[in-house]
């Protein structure tokens, strides 16, 4: 998700006046701005479907970007699921169910609790730089903000879209909004940040919309409720047996 939630956070932009860096240096920047070690995050997720609308909130808790543990708290025929990433695998338990299932394969494509954000976009993790090959197309304004326009071309098999359009903010090295791409140039899904939030001096994003463009739904919209940094986490957090805790 990390990599779908790009250039979340915002240091200090290294870029002189009038200088214009090359792609590789405005991802080497956002990849730096980004990485960070133990949090916690409370969110709310709003899914607007075609006839009703659902809230779902949860807490997560993630050390780097190999480690992640969620847990539902409403609404009351979701609360209790968990879901447990470690490396390249998940796993999510169903108190409804009592079973632990291991999410892989095709299952990865399919829509997470309805919403327009796939089980493959939670686990994305890795740098952008690691994944992919940018090109600047220019600068736009979104609002009131200066962007860079970048072009990413993976040059990885094994990545969720093949390419990506995203638009980057100058000032605050911020992705705002973004355009994911299938192998074919289709549009998959679209990312807007609609609100941003400083943080312990970062920039992050409060509410974004995601949209498959495939789905006829409105949109997912995501919200960030809290965030803390250099949080304490037990190891057994990140192991399969708390799934049933």
């Amino acid at each position: 998700m990390k990599k779908l939630l790009i250039g979340l956070v915002c240091l200090v932009p290294v870029f002189g006046s009038g200088q214009t860096p090359t792609g590789e240096e405005i991802l080497k920047q956002v990849d730096t701005n980004i990485m960070s070690g133990n949090r916690a995050i409370t969110s709310t997720m709003v899914v607007h479907g075609r006839r009703t609308t659902r809230t779902i909130t949860s807490k997560s808790w993630i050390q780097g970007t190999n480690k992640s543990f969620s847990e539902y708290l409403a609404p009351a025929r979701e609360k209790g699921t968990k879901m447990l990433k470690l490396e390249d695998q998940l796993w999510m338990y169903s108190p409804q169910s009592d079973r632990i299932i291991r999410i892989a394969g095709h299952m990865l494509r399919q829509s997470m609790m309805g919403s327009d954000l796939s089980y493959e976009d939670m686990m994305e993790d890795r740098s952008l730089l690691e994944t992919y090959t940018p090109e600047i197309l220019g600068s736009e304004s979104i609002g009131d903000r200066d962007c860079w326009v970048l072009k990413l071309s993976a040059k990885v098999d094994d990545v969720a879209y093949h390419s990506q359009k995203i638009w980057i903010d100058k000032e605050r090295m911020l992705g705002l909004k973004q355009d994911l791409i299938a192998k074919s140039g289709k549009l998959l899904k679209t990312i807007t940040i609609k609100e941003v939030f400083l943080v312990e001096g970062r920039w992050y994003p409060k509410r974004m919309i995601f949209k498959d463009v495939l789905s006829k739904g409105k949109g997912t919209e995501f919200i960030i409720d809290s965030i803390e940094y250099d949080v304490d986490i037990p190891d057994y957090i990140f192991s399969k047996a708390s799934l049933r805790k």
